[in-house]
């Protein structure tokens, strides 16, 4: 079978993240396979301006930021057994993964 499998991590909290990566390079070291990762990908960051008052003080403004944190995973030499593993792994909820064969 032998084929690499990527799997990219997203969340907005980077503990989550972590966690997941860690859950699931145990998981797949204890099928045998060789695990290359977790990378950081760069933090996304989104901010927004917004008035404080919509009437007066247009000066006035206040400041929300929004960061997305990644993960790359890299699964190499994989069987049927770390699919299998993969599968029924649970991870939390608030992380998006995805996987590409």
């Amino acid at each position: 079978m032998s084929q690499k499998i990527r799997i990219k991590l997203k969340s907005y909290d980077y503990n989550l993240v972590d966690k997941s990566a860690e859950k699931i390079v145990k998981t797949v070291k204890s099928t045998g396979a060789v695990v290359n990762g977790p990378i950081p990908l760069p933090t996304n960051k989104k901010i927004f301006t917004v008035l404080r008052s919509p009437h007066v003080n247009k000066k006035s403004r206040e400041q929300f930021q929004l960061c997305a944190y990644m993960r790359l995973l890299d699964i190499y030499s994989s069987s049927s057994k770390t699919i299998d593993a993969l599968m029924k792994l649970e991870l939390p909820s608030g992380v998006e993964v995805e996987i590409k064969v």
